[in-house]
């Protein structure tokens, strides 16, 4: 038999001569549950946005992008090519020609990010899904047409259903600089919006999207592009999609980058693995906190059953055995409390995640607030609060025992 255990849990359910004793404890196991459930829930939801915006990402940006290692254009031709659009992990393959463009709508002038794209990305990208106002077209007819960022054409003026080109303007590459007839030495198309798109603050404030055959017009190549972008089959899994690349980087050779999305945002998916990292430290130190009520708790018990600390000493127990019941004490409260946290936390999470029954105030991009749950957020959490409320239970023990406690609870 565990004689600690079995005194712990004698001590934990007992009633004490001290009522505030009673109530400290429930005050302490109340906190850490609170404190559980509130890590697991936010959490959650921080993986619900995380997910999110992850998602809009995924929906502008293709999974593995090709481009060249110095230089801005290459053009996409050879045996690796053929051989990445054979592979089965590959949807489909677009080339795409970007650069930063002088653009005139109506009068008003700007900067903007222009994106020339082949059919393919016309007929298979996700960006139509992200259409606020017109439609995801850039052709029609002979027409070339093109979608702007919100944000962008909010500055401009954009209105698709208004007839009025937009204009893009960039120095030629073939033709020298003339003081005396400056235009002479800027190319320029039109293109004609024919919607607006929306996914995420950055990507609305800058990008336009425009047939590749009018970059090129505008830019003066040929067959070079700036980047291929590959989408791969739905389903695909983290390491299958690593392995691509590195097996196309392999195939091409140091003149090429090739990144996966992480690859590509190395700052943003940075910074949300530290913004993670930072609220479950905060939610821990509140934890902490919370969990010296356990200490307050323990020191009365400690004080107030001395004289069965020494009637235990002299029925032979051990200091530490001792030492091991008030611990596991102070232990058990903070397990309680973990306990009741895990069930609420993770009944609530589920909860928003299946139903969504807390709704995002204002107009979002979703209706009610994005849950996800994560196996591995919640082994976290009950790992840490356990941790934490053993090393608080041992505090008082180590504490109060070890300041000749042999001499001050010896029964006379």
């Amino acid at each position: 038999m565990n004689l600690p255990l079995f005194f712990a849990g004698r001590y934990l359910f007992a009633r004490k001569s001290h009522n505030v004793i009673n109530i400290i404890s429930a005050i302490s196991a109340a906190g850490m549950a609170l404190g559980t459930a509130a890590l697991i829930i936010i959490l959650s939801i921080y993986n619900g946005f995380d997910s999110l915006v992850k998602s809009m990402l995924s929906d502008f940006e293709p999974d593995i992008l090709i481009t060249p290692a110095e230089g801005k254009t290459f053009v996409p031709d050879g045996p690796v090519f053929d051989w990445i659009y054979g592979q089965d992990a590959v949807m489909n393959m677009c080339c795409v020609l970007t650069e930063n463009i002088f653009v005139n709508y109506g009068g008003k002038q700007g900067m903007a990010t222009v994106k020339g794209v082949d059919w393919v990305y016309e007929e298979e990208s996700p960006v139509r899904e992200h259409i606020r106002a017109g439609e995801f077209s850039l052709h029609k007819g002979d027409i070339r047409q093109a979608v702007v960022g919100s944000s962008l054409a909010y500055r401009l003026g954009l209105n698709p259903r208004f007839l009025t080109p937009l204009e893009l303007y960039f120095p030629s590459r073939t033709r020298n600089f003339s003081i005396s007839n400056p235009a002479a030495s800027i190319e320029s198309v039109n293109v004609w919006p024919s919607g607006i798109f929306s996914i995420n603050s950055d990507i609305d404030d800058k990008y336009i999207i425009v047939p590749i055959e009018a970059m090129k017009e505008l830019l003066e190549y040929e067959d070079e592009v700036s980047g291929v972008e590959i989408r791969v089959t739905e389903g695909c899994s983290r390491q299958e999609i690593s392995s691509l690349v590195r097996e196309i980087s392999e195939r091409l050779g140091p003149g090429f980058n090739v990144d996966d999305r992480v690859g590509q945002n190395k700052s943003l998916y940075k910074m949300m693995k530290y913004e993670k990292l930072s609220i479950f430290v905060i939610l821990i130190f509140i934890v902490v906190i919370i969990a010296f009520n356990i200490f307050g708790s323990l020191t009365m018990l400690i004080i107030e059953k001395k004289e069965d600390i020494g009637t235990l000493r002299s029925l032979g127990m051990q200091e530490s055995q001792i030492k091991r019941i008030f611990t596991l004490e102070g232990w058990m409260i903070s397990l309680l409390g973990l306990a009741c946290g895990l069930v609420v936390g993770i009944a609530f999470s589920l909860l928003q995640q299946h139903f969504g029954f807390i709704k995002m105030p204002g107009n979002f991009l979703v209706q009610a607030y994005p849950v996800i749950l994560s196996v591995s957020d919640v082994a976290v959490t009950a790992i840490s609060v356990a941790a934490v409320g053993y090393i608080i239970a041992r505090l008082p023990v180590i504490s109060l025992f070890g300041r000749n406690t042999s001499h001050r609870y010896r029964r006379d």
